[in-house]
């Protein structure tokens, strides 16, 4: 994931709201949403290179997203995968604040990341960039390859249209986060930040959806849960070569509420 958008006690159906962009190399093979064979209870993507995923929920009440950190200045010879911080968390058992804790304590062995967890413990974010393992308050959160709520032009531009797409509900909620997540128009030069890569590269990584030859947005996802623990899981999967997109849509019954979602 390079962006995710979370709305906690925000919605008045949908406590607990999610969006977010996959970006990734377009030759990395993985797998759309979609119940898992070796972990039935899990909902979510597969990275079929090396097992793990960007996003998953599992039946228990337990969600997971992971954004790469961007500093190419820093990169490890053979880190472990970061898809699997997600994988082991939805599967494991254990509190979101205690995989957390975990993971981040030994996050010399990733290259950058940031970690999104929430079950009944509430919803927390850690990164191996920074020392601080939280909670997170009611409202609007946005994260992109930065620390969380670093206002990147896209990550501005995200959090004030969710805010206005918020408004709506059930299929038009959706379609309008959908339209939010396609934004590819790409933020002027003077706002840019500098991560490292050239400035064709921070122009190219700037829109909210990434259009680019070799790498780009691949997929669309939303979560919504509403008060009862119902939970919408929605996948837009995009074609690299120009044809039409793949949606899936899943439905799953949570055995326990998320936190923030009273």
């Amino acid at each position: 994931m390079c962006l995710i958008l979370l709305a906690l006690g925000v919605h008045a159906r949908y406590p607990f709201v999610l969006a977010a962009n996959r970006d990734e190399f377009h030759r990395r093979p993985a797998a759309g949403a979609q119940r898992w064979n070796d972990a039935p209870d899990v909902l979510g993507g597969r990275d079929l290179e090396q097992g793990g995923t960007w996003l998953a929920l599992a039946r228990r009440g337990a969600l997971g997203a992971v954004t790469n950190y961007r500093d190419p200045a820093h990169r490890l010879a053979a880190p472990r995968s970061r898809g699997h911080l997600v994988s082991d968390f939805v599967r494991n058992g254990a509190s979101a604040r205690e995989h957390l804790t975990e993971v981040v304590s030994r996050g010399g062995e990733y290259d950058g990341f940031n970690l999104l967890l929430a079950d009944t413990t509430g919803v927390w974010y850690g990164s191996n960039r920074g020392t601080i393992v939280r909670q997170l308050d009611r409202g609007i959160h946005g994260l992109s390859n930065h620390l969380l709520d670093t206002p990147w032009p896209k990550v501005r531009k995200a959090k004030a249209t969710m805010t206005e797409a918020l408004e709506a509900d059930g299929p038009a909620l959706e379609a309008a986060l959908l339209a939010l997540l396609a934004d590819d128009a790409c933020a002027p030069d003077e706002e840019l930040p500098s991560t490292g890569v050239t400035l064709e590269w921070e122009r190219r990584l700037s829109p909210i959806f990434i259009r680019a030859e070799n790498y780009g947005t691949r997929a669309s996802t939303l979560v919504l849960i509403d008060r009862d623990g119902r939970a919408r899981l929605f996948e837009r999967s995009i074609d690299p070569a120009g044809g039409p997109p793949v949606d899936r849509a899943h439905e799953l019954e949570l055995e326990r509420p998320i936190a923030l979602m009273a």
